[in-house]
């Protein structure tokens, strides 16, 4: 899984699986859900983001992994 936030779109894009999306959905006002080709959800697109997440508040609780990467962008 990937979340990147593009500033000058003020937009998060959160890739929870890497596969195509063939289908997207707005589920919501400013959110974006894209499905693959068995109808699973592939990545989530948040506009308008900087309104709707309070970054600072981000946290990581209990996920199953090791080695967790956190990268900046240059």
């Amino acid at each position: 899984m990937k979340i990147t936030y593009y500033p000058e779109d003020d937009v998060i894009y959160i890739d929870l699986q890497d596969k195509p999306s063939v289908e997207s959905e707005e589920v919501s006002p400013d959110i974006v859900v894209d499905f693959d080709e068995e109808g699973i959800p592939v990545g989530i697109e948040i506009s308008n983001a900087s309104q709707k997440v309070r970054f600072q508040d981000l946290e990581i609780i209990n996920l199953p992994v090791s080695g967790l990467t956190l990268k900046k962008a240059a």
